[in-house]
């Protein structure tokens, strides 16, 4: 199973893919990581990439903005991919973006902000709403239903 874990720069994905690789592991789960932030050009192909050559069986999280279209329908198309969207306000996204050590530019959080074409979702997480660590429990419980 592919797990997309999108939303604007700030939403808190990296952070929530994370804690639930922990989790899933923990509940004997194999897991494996991909963050877009590892690829520095052409990130959406080389994560499909990447992504039709993760080994099975178990989770492959990705974690990153797929705020165009064309994005998440070549996504869909690697097998059994649910999309789960971070969301909060634009102004935690600049909030949070300003104090990561690998930050981005602020245009560039207002362009994916206004631009996000928002995708099909099996899950909606509003982290205004719900700490990482909540979202986290929310997203394993939802893979393990999934995986069910």
């Amino acid at each position: 199973m592919i797990v997309a874990i999108c939303g604007p720069p700030g939403a808190g994905k990296t952070t929530v893919a994370t804690r639930v690789r922990a989790r899933l592991e923990a509940d004997g789960i194999p897991v494996q990581v991909i963050h877009s932030d590892d690829f520095s050009s052409r990130t959406y192909e080389q994560l499909a990439e990447r992504v039709a050559a993760a080994p099975e069986p178990g989770v492959t999280l990705v974690d990153g903005t797929f705020y165009r279209r064309a994005w998440q329908t070549r996504f869909r198309t690697l097998g059994d991919v649910r999309f789960v969207l971070m969301s909060a306000s634009l102004e935690s996204c600049l909030e949070r973006n300003r104090r990561r050590a690998d930050s981005i530019d602020e245009q560039g959080v207002h362009v994916v902000y206004r631009e996000f074409d928002e995708p099909d979702v099996d899950l909606e997480i509003d982290t205004d709403r719900c700490g990482l660590d909540d979202a986290a429990d929310r997203i394993a419980a939802a893979i393990e239903g999934w995986l069910e």
